[in-house]
Formats: C-alpha cells, sequence, structure tokens
C-alpha cells in the first residue's frame, strides 16, 4: 500500500483501528474517543504549520509503528501489500519465482532457490545478489522488493544479478508456487518414518496425514515427527495434527482472554488415524506458537515423548482485524494454555528492562503442572523436552556466525570452486576448517557480538568528542584480544560448526530433500529419538505407560 494519501485518506484508518479497541473496552469508550479527537487534531495541525513540507503516511506508518511497537512483537499493522503477503503464508500458495529472498544492507540476496521451480529454473543460485528487476534498480528501490517479483502466471521479468563479483542478466518465466507444510517424508529404516512438518498453512494436517498414512502402508510402526526451525501458523491446524494420534474430542488448547468471546476450548472433531503408534516429536528453539501447541498438547497427554531443546515460548494468539482501505491490525488477543493448563510464554512484554526488552521468565519462577499420567512439566519457558540434548543448542559464537551470514557466504564461494561435488557428502577437514576461519579474516566478518558491539560503540563517541587518539592504542589492543577470545571461540564449537557447514553445503547441491536425507542417516537427534522409539521399555518409561 502507497503511505502517500493525502490526509483525509489516512485519519480514517487509525480512527478505525482504535474504535476496534474501542468496542472492547466499552468502559473507557470516552477515554478512547477524547484520545482520536486529541489525535486527529494534532496530526492536522502539525501538517497544517510545520516549517518543512510533511509526508503525510510517513508520518502515520511511523505513529502507528511507534504505538504498536509498546506491545508485543506479534501486534502489528498490515498495509495492502502486506495483507496479501499474510495471505500467501497462510495458504501456501502464490505465483512468484519460487526462491527464498532477503534483504540485508540494501543488497537483495538469493538465500534458497526451491527445486525445479522458476528462479531454480532460470539459473538463479543462493548467494546471487540482484541488482535489478526488469526497470527498476535495486538501489533505488526502498519498498518490499519481494513484491516485484510476483505477478501474472506465464509473465516474464529480467534480472540482472552479480555472482561472485561478475555480473549476469537472466529472464524468469512466473509460475505458480505451492509452499508445502510437509516436504519431505520417508523412513528411516525398515520401521521407523519420519515426518519433516515445516510450518502450519491451511494444508498443513492434510499434508502430515497423506505422509503418515502412506508411511503406515509402508511398514512404519513407529513415527518421528521434527518440528525444529517451524515458526507456527494456523491454531487450528495444530488442532487437527493432534487429533491424527488422539481420540475424538479431546481438549488440545484453550484460550484465556480478557474479552470473553476470544476464551474458547479447542478440541480434536475427527476420528484418529492411529492413537497408539509410538511418537517422537523434534523441537529446538526457533520452534513456536503451533509448533508448541503440538508439541505441549501431545506432551501433556502421554501421546509423545518430546526431544530436543526447549522451544522458542511463544504462548501468545493472535487474530487479523480488517481496517479500511484494504489494510489489517494483527493484534494479540488471548494467551493459549496446554491440555495440563499450561501458559508457555517465555517473555513477558507487559514488564521491559532499561533496554525496553522484554523480560524473560526465570526458571526458578516456573509453575509445575501434572500430565495425565502423573509426569511433571512446566510453564514459563517453552517446552521443556522430556529428552534434553545438548548438542540442539546452538554456542553463541555460532549463533553470530548463522546470524550475520558468516557460514553461508562462506559456502558460496566453496560451492563455486567445488562445482563438480554434485550427490557426494564431503569430509569437512581440519583443512577445512582453518580455511573457514581464513575466509572470515579476509572478508573481515563482524561477530556483533554485545562485547565487539559497545567496544565499537566506545570508538564512535571517542571519536564524537574528539579524544579518540588518546585511546587508540588501547582500543587496537582490546579489538585483538576480543578478536583471540573469538577465533578460541571458534575452536572450541568446531564441530557443530562443520555440521552447519557440511548442511549448508548439502543443501547448494542437492537442495532440501537432499539436506533431508542426509538427516535421516546422520542428525543426532534423529538418532536418538530412533534408539528411543526402537526400545519399548526406555519410550514407556519416559512416559510412564
Amino acid at each position: 500500500m502507497n503511505f502517500f494519501f493525502k490526509k483525509k485518506f489516512i485519519i480514517p484508518v487509525v480512527a478505525s483501528a482504535f474504535l476496534y479497541v474501542g468496542a472492547s473496552f466499552k468502559d473507557d469508550f470516552f477515554e478512547i474517543a477524547k484520545q482520536i479527537e486529541i489525535f486527529t487534531t494534532l496530526f492536522k495541525e502539525l501538517n497544517k504549520n510545520y516549517v518543512d513540507e510533511t509526508n503525510p503516511g510517513d508520518l502515520m506508518d511511523k505513529a502507528i509503528k511507534g504505538m504498536l511497537a509498546s506491545l508485543d512483537p506479534y501486534t502489528v499493522y498490515f498495509n495492502e501489500q502486506d495483507v496479501v503477503s499474510f495471505k500467501i503464508n497462510n495458504t501456501g500458495e502464490y505465483t512468484g519465482i519460487g526462491a527464498l529472498l532477503t534483504r540485508k544492507d540494501g543488497k537483495l540476496i538469493v538465500k534458497e532457490q526451491y527445486k525445479s521451480f522458476p528462479a531454480d529454473k532460470a539459473g538463479l543460485r543462493a548467494g546471487d545478489e540482484i541488482i535489478q528487476v526488469g526497470d527498476i534498480l535495486l538501489s533505488d528501490f526502498r519498498d518490499d522488493a519481494s513484491e516485484l517479483f510476483k505477478g501474472a502466471k506465464n509473465t516474464k521479468i529480467d534480472i540482472k544479478y552479480i555472482r561472485q563479483g561478475r555480473p549476469y542478466t537472466t529472464q524468469i518465466v512466473r509460475d505458480e508456487v505451492e509452499i508445502k507444510s510437509v516436504p519431505f517424508f520417508g523412513k528411516i529404516d525398515a520401521e521407523t518414518g519420519y515426518i519433516v512438518l515445516s510450518h502450519f498453512n491451511n494444508k498443513a494436517s492434510i499434508e502430515t496425514k497423506m505422509a503418515l498414512e502412506q508411511l503406515k502402508n509402508e511398514g512404519a510402526k513407529r513415527i518421528v515427527l521434527d518440528l525444529r526451525g517451524n515458526p507456527g501458523g494456523l491454531l487450528g491446524e495444530a488442532v487437527n495434527i493432534c487429533n491424527l494420534f488422539v481420540p475424538k474430542n479431546e481438549i488440545i488448547v484453550t484460550t484465556k482472554s480478557k474479552i470473553e468471546k476470544y476464551n474458547n476450548t479447542y478440541k480434536t472433531t475427527k476420528e484418529p488415524v492411529d492413537t497408539e503408534i509410538p511418537l517422537i516429536i523434534i523441537v529446538n528453539g526457533k520452534s513456536a506458537s503451533a509448533s508448541e501447541i503440538v508439541s505441549g498438547a501431545l506432551q501433556d497427554l502421554d501421546r509423545a515423548v518430546v526431544l530436543g531443546s526447549r522451544s522458542f515460548g511463544k504462548g501468545l494468539v493472535q487474530r487479523p482485524v480488517d481496517l479500511t482501505y484494504g489494510t489489517q491490525l494483527k493484534v494479540t488477543i488471548s494467551r493459549y494454555y496446554t491440555p495440563s493448563g499450561r501458559c508457555i510464554q517465555a517473555l513477558d512484554y507487559a514488564h521491559k528492562d532499561k533496554n525496553g526488552l522484554a523480560i524473560k521468565t526465570e526458571e526458578k519462577n516456573f509453575n509445575a503442572f501434572k500430565t495425565r499420567k502423573g509426569r511433571t512439566v512446566y510453564d514459563g519457558g517453552g517446552i521443556q523436552p522430556d529428552v534434553e540434548l545438548d548438542e540442539t543448542k546452538l554456542s553463541p559464537i555460532t549463533n553470530a556466525l548463522v546470524k550475520n551470514d558468516g557460514i553461508f557466504n562462506y559456502v558460496t564461494s566453496y560451492y563455486y570452486k567445488n562445482p563438480t561435488l554434485g550427490n557426494t557428502i564431503p569430509i569437512i577437514s581440519d583443512a577445512d576448517f582453518l580455511d573457514f576461519k581464513q575466509f572470515l579474516k579476509a572478508q573481515k566478518f563482524s561477530f556483533d557480538t554485545e562485547t565487539e558491539l559497545a567496544l565499537k560503540n566506545t570508538l564512535a563517541v571517542a571519536k564524537k568528542e574528539k579524544i579518540d587518539g588518546s585511546i587508540t592504542a588501547e582500543y587496537q589492543q582490546l579489538l585483538s584480544t576480543l578478536q583471540k577470545s573469538e577465533d578460541a571461540l571458534l575452536d572450541k564449537n568446531q564441530k557443530e560448526i562443520k555440521n552447519l557447514i557440511l548442511e549448508e553445503i548439502i543443501k547448494r547441491y542437492q537442495y532440501q530433500e537432499g539436506l533431508y536425507q542426509y538427516y535421516i542417516k546422520n542428525n543426532s537427534e534423529i538418532k536418538k529419538a530412533v534408539s528411543i522409539l526402537s526400545n519399548t521399555s526406555e519410550y514407556k518409561s519416559i512416559l510412564k505407560l
């Protein structure tokens, strides 16, 4: 949506948002109406009288975002383009190029191209920097660049991009793209099925059911459901997926709100596929929302063993509210509770620290609850696995490498140095790891740890106050010491870093499918899950069956 509206188009949007809230709080209606009038008057007089030319749309955008920023990060305003993207996330279908793009430091980078979709067919590869789409230079384009790639099926777009410092051109033919909730399923061994559930769009339960039934037909007598990295999605789909494994009319999740109509109990409504098949769910710190409903509910009902590391701990439910001119407000309306009564929200957005960050619930403040069989589980910090594995938790130094694309950029360089690797699984040797560290140094990679950022900020302030000359030597000494410490941390966490490098390499040559094929033979969490499932007495002992 273009924010450069005339004033008369802007004011009703915000008024509508406030009036929605007012409808929920009738006792405060006068106060809300009063604040709307104050804001409307201020907005009008500001734009009319300010000494320089103002942009009403830009001012309003900042006002809305500033207001919502004081709440939780899930309560957000959607313009018209955002609404389209939101619908895509829920349906998993759109017309585009079939690639994951990210904008960083003003550059539009291909992070992943999906096999056999338009970007892949046109020859785009992970690491390519797109610099022009049609006649539009990305350096001059400030809006959401992903919108440039959407359009009618079979229409063509000319692309200019940079690969390893050299310019290239290609033409992409837009096509229908379907984002699968279950991107992979298969057999780990003769009796163990494996299902990857990557997000919860409106086909999640259908795809999971099809995978489960096919695996059972192929002889699977136990199942590993992988929810690692799954950020969630539709609550109803989480309930439906639980319904595959538990009987009809079972309570899966309860939502509680200060608004009566949002207080709901969600039960299973269909006949299950299999209520007896042994089940392990794998989660990690990026498993959130609907992933936590599934893992938390099946844990509380003693229907599955949860394995991995503590989940994210979202615990909040959002609802889209239609506003005027095709816009929306996605607003947090309630908290959700697992069958045992747990709210697993980890961050308290009503109370923030001195830096304005939500306060994390401390473990000493967690409350104990009981599963159906009497096992003790806790609230307050995500879903704690029944079997915790340290290898699922990344060290801070490795998180910094992932966040700032250290591994991604290294593997891009590796890919073009080894063009014929194909389906071969390489071994990341000590020499390769040394090459990786040298690459980071050559690229002047910044880990952006809190210590590193604080040190850089100190020098920046010193330069501003013109006293940097007197501390330069000390600064360089501290920076050198910090870099040696980071180098030592790289060596200390060499094993997990090598694993991530290998996984990224496999994905470059063999796409996501190849990575999952590698997982079912080599991933330590999956191996542990198979080990537990293969030992009936251990599995039952964990669940107290």
